[in-house]
C-alpha cells in the first residue's frame, strides 16, 4: 500500500452546501443530506483519483495529476449536450473553457481546456483530419520568427521528439478546414495548471489522461466546432 496516497485519499474534508451540487457520482448529482464538519471522501473522489493516476502509455509513464488543485468543473464528466450538434462533434467553448465531445440521447463528454492568448486563438468549423499519438511537434515558422529558441525543432531540424516534455503531450487532434491546416490542435499537455486559463499559442491543450480517453473516442474526419 502506498501510505502517503492512503493518507491524502482519506483526510477529513469540509461539505460547502454552496458547492454541493459539484460532488456526485459522474453524469449526475449526490443526493444525501447536506451536514456540517468532517465527513470523509467527497462521493467522486475515489473515482478521479483512478482516472488521474499516473499511467504507462506508449512507453511513456505518464505522471498523475494532482487533481484536487484543479477547480472541479474542469474534471472530465458526462453531461447533458448544451449544443445540439451531430453526435460525434467536438464543441470547444472557448467562453468557458470546455471541450464537448457531442453523445447519442442528448449527452456530451466534456473535459476542461486551456486555450490560446488573446491574438492567438482560432475559432469556426473544421474537421479532425488525422490525429496522432505521442506526436512530434514542429512548431510554425511563425513561431520560430517569434522565439527563435524554437529553431532547433523546425521543419527544418526535424521537430521535437514525442515525449513528457513535447508541448502536444500524449495526443495531437489535427484541425483542417476547406481542406487546408489550420496548424491548430486539440491536445495534451502535461501543464495541467493551465487549463481552465488562455495561455497555449492558439492550441486547445487538455490534461493528457483526458487527451488520451479523448483520442480513443474520437474518429478521423470528426466535425468539430470552436465557438
Amino acid at each position: 500500500m502506498n501510505t502517503d496516497r492512503f493518507r491524502q485519499q482519506t483526510m477529513p474534508v469540509y461539505r460547502n452546501p454552496a458547492l454541493e451540487s459539484r460532488w456526485g457520482p459522474p453524469g449526475g448529482i449526490y443526493e444525501g443530506p447536506v451536514g456540517e464538519g468532517p465527513i470523509g471522501l467527497p462521493p467522486q473522489d475515489a473515482y478521479y483519483a483512478e482516472i488521474y493516476a499516473a499511467q504507462e502509455d506508449g512507453g511513456f509513464l505518464v505522471p498523475a495529476v494532482p487533481f484536487r488543485q484543479i477547480d472541479p468543473r474542469f474534471y472530465r464528466q458526462e453531461v447533458s449536450d448544451p449544443f445540439g450538434e451531430a453526435p460525434g462533434t467536438i464543441v470547444v467553448d472557448t467562453a468557458d473553457r470546455y471541450l464537448y465531445l457531442i453523445q447519442p440521447r442528448g449527452r456530451a463528454m466534456r473535459y476542461g481546456v486551456g486555450l490560446g492568448r488573446e491574438g492567438f486563438a482560432w475559432s469556426g468549423r473544421g474537421v479532425i483530419q488525422w490525429k496522432q499519438k505521442w506526436p512530434k511537434w514542429t512548431p510554425p515558422n511563425e513561431m520560430v520568427a517569434r522565439q527563435p529558441v524554437l529553431a532547433k525543432y523546425s521543419a527544418d531540424n526535424g521537430g521535437m521528439p514525442p515525449g513528457l516534455d513535447n508541448p502536444l503531450g500524449a495526443r495531437a487532434l489535427y484541425i483542417f478546414q476547406n481542406g487546408q491546416d489550420t496548424l491548430y490542435r486539440v491536445h495534451g499537455s502535461p501543464e495541467w495548471q493551465s487549463i481552465g486559463k488562455a495561455v497555449s499559442s492558439g492550441c486547445v491543450r487538455l490534461i493528457n489522461q483526458d487527451v488520451i480517453d479523448l483520442y480513443d473516442r474520437v474518429r478521423n474526419k470528426s466535425p468539430i466546432l470552436v465557438v
